[in-house]
């Protein structure tokens, strides 16, 4: 069955609708096949030639509709022989680049971040407390584990990054967990040239031993207020050793995760 045209009927009430022009149309119409079809990560999309027959518009307006979902991460467009329109899933890169072009045009600085961290983490803390299997409290000590034994501050950063990553997971909160997700790039401490020496790392897993020891027990109040210290440290560290970087406007993150400036 073919796609409906965008003919004068369709048209006709489009002044009225949400999409702002023809090429949005279409990439609303395409997010609903892929939707409705259930299409997934990895699946032809078809080719353009196909597409074109399907749905009554120029190859210029599909082709900007394509890009839409692309630069939305809902699809790939790969040229040459082997390549095609291919379906695919954001990841929190993309959340996180929007976001983040969004913050730096308004000026947010980084505290912004920080602050913003503080209020996601404590919640997840006291849901992971509340929701952690044996699985999830087995992953975190062992992450615990590995920060103990962690020499290169690379290393370390990255272990850091997976025990909070552990803590949203084992939350089983999936919408709390993509807003940390996606918070947490933007807030990744080495995009801004933090460093965390000996002792700073020290007092990390001493903090991390504690949240994990609180989810353990099931005490969510206690793993709340264990997350939140330990956050508001972070902070104060931030504060005294680079309150330049704090106070200037939030980096704005690529669509690989990482900072571009």
């Amino acid at each position: 069955m073919s796609a409906p045209p965008l003919g004068p009927n369709i048209m006709s009430n489009f002044s009225s609708a949400l999409p702002r022009n023809k090429s949005d149309y279409v990439a609303q119409l395409l997010l609903d096949r892929i939707i409705t079809k259930a299409m997934q990560p990895g699946s032809s999309f078809g080719t353009e030639a196909e597409l074109l027959e399907q749905y009554d518009v120029s190859r210029p307006t599909l082709r900007e509709g394509l890009r839409i979902l692309e630069a939305q991460g809902v699809l790939q467009l790969r040229p040459g022989p082997k390549g095609g329109i291919l379906v695919s899933k954001p990841g929190m890169d993309v959340l996180a680049h929007g976001l983040s072009v969004y913050l730096r045009l308004h000026d947010v600085p980084f505290l912004e971040v920080l602050k913003a961290r503080e209020v996601i983490e404590p919640a997840l803390a006291a849901a992971a407390a509340e929701h952690a299997t044996e699985a999830d409290l087995t992953e975190l000590q062992n992450s615990v584990d590995r920060m103990k034994a962690i020499s290169q501050q690379a290393e370390f950063v990255e272990e850091n990054r997976r025990f909070h990553s552990l803590v949203a997971q084992a939350s089983k909160n999936e919408v709390m967990s993509i807003f940390w997700s996606t918070i947490s790039i933007l807030a990744a401490g080495e995009q801004h040239g933090i460093n965390y020496s000996n002792r700073n790392q020290q007092h990390v897993v001493e903090a991390h031993q504690a949240i994990v020891d609180a989810i353990r027990a099931k005490d969510a109040a206690k793993a709340s207020e264990l997350m939140d210290a330990h956050l508001r440290e972070l902070e104060q560290l931030l504060g005294k050793r680079y309150q330049n970087l704090v106070n200037q406007a939030t980096n704005i993150v690529g669509r690989n995760g990482r900072s571009i400036g």
